[in-house]
């Protein structure tokens, strides 16, 4: 049956692909630098495979993909452990976890747009929660306003790259990558 057929090899192979197409986009995007004003802004290019993931297999599978990447891409960046680590798994998962219940529960009011918006925001604000909580710094959230203005420009580029990727594979293989 190999790749071709339904079988767990298959689902383990796609499954495997995923999460290293999320790890290097985790890690690739911390060497871009961005000319925000806002400390640790990020594109969020590693949402891309997570939404993808939520879109065509559901919740579990991606918060698998989410919780791998942010481990595995810590182990490889060298900050398993410290606090961007943590913001780094807090976040994946919260988002990953807000995208599937607006994907589940809005799947007719919500587009792939509208959810990775939804999972920006989380994203976001979880992280800046997260400091607050382990710091003690309340002074944190003085940059809430500024990371839910830019959360909404790249929620919408990720939930548009995951539509653009979801229609190519489907005229040129046929169907999602599933």
């Amino acid at each position: 049956m190999g790749l071709r057929g339904d079988s767990a090899t298959r689902r383990l192979a796609l499954m495997s692909l995923f999460v290293s197409m999320a790890i290097i986009l985790h890690v690739v995007e911390t060497w871009i630098p961005l000319p925000f004003v806002v400390p640790g802004a990020k594109l969020g290019l590693a949402n891309v495979v997570a939404l993808y993931t939520l879109s065509v297999w559901g919740l579990r599978p991606a918060l698998t993909v989410s919780w791998l990447r942010a481990v595995l891409g810590s182990l490889i960046a060298g900050t398993f452990g410290t606090l961007a680590f943590i913001l780094s798994l807090g976040g994946a998962l919260m988002s990953t976890l807000a995208m599937g219940l607006v994907h589940g529960w809005g799947q007719k009011r919500f587009s792939l747009v509208g959810v990775s918006v939804v999972g920006a925001i989380t994203h976001n604000l979880t992280q800046l929660l997260l400091v607050v909580w382990i710091l003690r710094q309340v002074g944190i959230l003085v940059l809430l306003p500024h990371m839910m203005f830019l959360a909404v420009p790249t929620g919408m580029f990720t939930g548009f790259l995951v539509g653009r990727v979801q229609r190519l594979l489907e005229e040129h293989v046929g169907r999602p990558l599933a």
